[in-house]
């Protein structure tokens, strides 16, 4: 048996959104636009003699929130950063949607890695704001020419854009 390694470099872009809104009314905004789900439901429901039209229809009608994604899991690294002195609130989002990774994932497989996508939500030092910090999808994506995954990736990035926008304008 042999394996190799191939090193394929890239550059993600990471995004900083700072807004004066409070760390609580933008988690809610988010919230507020998002379904909710595990991983292991979306699963199990791909595993049910469904055939894929139903699937889709049962994923947006259970899953989904009205921005097109749905949180798949919070971790809260402001409930242990105190311990250490870092006294801010943050939350590291893990979102997305199936139905979305599938329109990259059929381009490249690989693409899998970064779908679904992450978001950090930190409350600003003085405690009055906030900042949403994400490395732009498309730019996780691409490793190689390959114009069908772009768009799909830019499509993405155009929905993960409107979600922040939701959540930091006043």
């Amino acid at each position: 048996m042999t394996s190799q390694t191939e090193n394929k470099p890239f550059n993600g872009v990471r995004t900083e959104v700072t807004t004066s809104i409070g760390f609580d009314e933008v988690l809610a905004r988010l919230r507020a636009q998002m379904g909710r789900a595990s991983v292991q439901e979306v699963v199990a429901l791909a595993k049910t003699p469904i055939t894929e039209a139903e699937y889709i229809h049962e994923v947006e009608e259970r899953f989904v929130g009205e921005s097109g994604f749905m949180l798949f899991a919070e971790i809260d690294h402001g409930g242990w950063l105190p311990k250490f002195g870092i006294n801010r609130r943050t939350v590291r989002w893990i979102l997305g949607n199936p139905l979305i990774a599938i329109t990259m994932i059929r381009h490249d497989i690989t693409a899998g890695l970064f779908a679904p996508v992450e978001l950090l939500v930190t409350e600003a030092e003085d405690g009055h704001g906030a900042s949403l910090t994400y490395v732009r999808p498309s730019t996780l994506m691409m490793i190689a020419d390959n114009p069908p995954l772009l768009a799909a990736a830019k499509a993405l990035d155009e929905k993960y854009d409107t979600l922040i926008a939701h959540a930091t304008t006043p």
